[in-house]
């Protein structure tokens, strides 16, 4: 209990439970708004790992880190809106267009890296975002400008689908998508919009960890974590506040699986501590997940004049 204290007690532990839940915010606000339109987005791995790929890849070529950030989404925006066209245009398998997103996207990312670096053994780096700490706030200052962004999208997207237009358009295409054309709304250009809008979110989480967290990109560096911004949208129940709450749930569990390895005193195996932010964010999700009102016509293929 003292060792457990001790962690909850060291700044050092909460600046690094909201570094980890900056990637996993991005890409949940990402799945949220696709899904609040009513289209599952399971590319989202393979975008992430395209993104972290595209972005560290621009400004390895020379260019601004905001640069990266930009193609960054745009590689996810692209993703996206070949996922919309499967999806929304030709009406196909909301799951199997996003598992083959993922998988071509990968894909695409390692033979890009390959052919780019055929002979490095060790990744190329380059000079990542630099800590805002000149931002007088504990725990954010020491944070870089990606979390700022991250959490400030938070309240812009709720503001958005709460209380525009735009976002009840979004929502009542979720909903019902048959009554929304019924008022005019053109359910198939706003369902494409948030899955590309959605996507290139879902593509800056992905170069938050090779321009902020890391310095360089390696195979397999977005391990699982688009999977989780899957499951943190049910826990979320669609909104971005609660959103927040899950990726930094599931943050803390990380954070504090790690340390407890550190100063575990070999009781217990290594895999129960790496087990642990799963297993406790498993039970979280299945708590909230019974009461949780998802858009009516999620997965549900679209087809215009159908009734």
């Amino acid at each position: 209990m003292s060792e457990l204290m001790d962690i909850l007690a060291n700044g050092a532990f909460w600046v690094a439970v909201l570094r980890t839940a900056t990637p996993l915010l991005l890409g949940t606000l990402g799945v949220l708004l696709c899904e609040r339109a009513g289209v599952l987005n399971l590319g989202i791995e393979g975008i992430m790992v395209a993104g972290a790929f595209t972005g560290w890849l621009t400004v390895y070529a020379g260019h601004g880190l905001w640069t990266g950030v930009l193609v960054a989404a745009l590689a996810g925006a692209v993703f996206g809106a070949l996922h919309a066209w499967l999806t929304v245009g030709l009406a196909l398998s909301q799951h199997v267009s996003g598992l083959g997103i993922t998988m071509l996207a990968t894909a695409l990312s390692y033979y890009g890296y390959r052919v780019s670096f055929p002979k490095v053994n060790t990744p190329p780096t380059i000079t990542p975002f630099e800590a805002m700490d000149w931002l007088p706030i504990p725990i954010l200052g020491e944070q870089t400008a990606l979390t700022l962004l991250a959490l400030l999208l938070v309240p812009v997207l709720a503001w958005v689908l709460m209380r525009t237009p735009l976002g009840l358009a979004v929502r009542m295409v979720g909903e019902n998508p048959q009554a929304a054309e019924g008022q005019g709304i053109p359910v198939m250009a706003v369902r494409s919009g948030a899955i590309i809008a959605g996507s290139a979110l879902m593509g800056v989480a992905g170069a938050f960890l090779t321009l902020s967290a890391f310095n360089a990109f390696f195979f397999n560096m977005i391990n699982g974590r688009g999977w989780i911004c899957v499951a943190l949208v049910v826990f979320a129940s669609w909104r971005p506040g609660k959103a927040l709450l899950g990726a930094l749930l599931f943050a803390f569990f990380d954070a504090l699986q790690l340390r407890l390895q550190q100063s575990g005193d070999g009781l217990l195996p290594y895999q129960f501590y790496l087990m642990l932010p799963y297993l406790l964010s498993i039970l979280a999700l299945v708590l909230v997940a019974r009461k949780a009102a998802y858009p009516q016509a999620l997965m549900k293929p679209y087809r215009k004049g159908e009734r």
